[in-house]
């Protein structure tokens, strides 16, 4: 079962921002379908033709979005675009 999901920002602080978690919208989902989408592969495709790989670690907030960490940092011309959820 694919599916896809927009990636909405960085993991962040107040004076920090970690580049390799990401905050994922999946639409349609809510928290409690979200929770079924914990521990999947996710990966994002560069403009180049490459692809960065991650997991699904947890649950972000009440309204469905879920936290991914990436193997390496994604570049910020990856905000607003699209996953794959594997």
């Amino acid at each position: 079962m694919k599916m896809e999901g927009t990636i909405n920002n960085f993991r962040q602080g107040r004076h920090t921002q970690k580049m390799d978690h990401i905050l994922i919208s999946v639409e349609g989902y809510d928290k409690e379908k979200a929770k079924s989408l914990v521990g999947k592969k996710v990966v994002w495709k560069t403009p180049t033709g490459k692809e960065i790989n991650g997991e699904i670690k947890a649950l972000h907030g009440n309204k469905g979005v879920v936290r991914a960490i990436f193997e390496k940092g994604l570049p910020g011309q990856a905000l607003g675009t699209k996953v794959k959820i594997l």
